[in-house]
Parts: C-alpha cells; sequence; structure tokens
C-alpha cells in the first residue's frame, strides 16, 4: 500500500500560480503513474495530469499550456499551476497506480481561485 501527502493548496487570484506537492510513503517502488486529479462540487472526479514513470505526460485539454506535471523522484511528484482561472477551483487528489493497476489516493488539498 502506498500513503500520499498532499500539500500546496490555497487561495489564489485569478492569474496566479500555485505549486502542490505530492509525497509518497509505502511501497513507493511500486509506483508506476503518478497523476493529479481534481474534484468540484456536483462533479465527478477528473484526470487533471499523469506522469507514467519519469517521463510520458498527459494532460486534460482544459490545463494545457498551464500546468506542468514533474516527478523528480520514486516518491515526490508536482504539479506546477499558472495562468489559473475560477474554473480550476476544486479539491486537488493526487494518485498512485501500481505497475497492478492498483490505485491509491490522497486526502486532498483545497484550491480556490477568486475572480
Amino acid at each position: 500500500q502506498v500513503q500520499l501527502a498532499e500539500s500546496g493548496g490555497g487561495v489564489v487570484q485569478a492569474g496566479g500560480s500555485l505549486r502542490l506537492s505530492c509525497v509518497a510513503s509505502g511501497r513507493i517502488f511500486s509506483i508506476n503513474v503518478m497523476g493529479w486529479y481534481r474534484q468540484s462540487p456536483g462533479k465527478q472526479r477528473e484526470m487533471v495530469a499523469i506522469v507514467t514513470g519519469y517521463g510520458p505526460t498527459n494532460y486534460a485539454d482544459s490545463v494545457k499550456g498551464r500546468f506542468t506535471i514533474s516527478r523528480v523522484n520514486v516518491n515526490t511528484a508536482y504539479l506546477q499551476m499558472n495562468s489559473l482561472i475560477p474554473e480550476d477551483t476544486a479539491v486537488y487528489f493526487c494518485n498512485a497506480r501500481g505497475l497492478d493497476h492498483r490505485d491509491d489516493w490522497g486526502q486532498g488539498t483545497q484550491v480556490t481561485v477568486s475572480s
């Protein structure tokens, strides 16, 4: 099992930036994909960005060109969020997926973008 701890959320004005951090513990060498998902009230959880290993990345169309995901070591990933808009307001969850396709989730961190 992998435990995930997110940090870096907060309140920011539109056009601002935030960096979210995700630190994994436990069976960290089983992690294949790390990613960020978000959920707004009344909406389903959606993928924001994922990174496979230390390489290929995939982004939601709504954040392309504004957000960057990076995995800096076996247990740490960041999400750099620039040019934030009110529609980015959500709880952001870190996800770790193993080679066995097991998913582990963090508790989430709130991001609020004011207009």
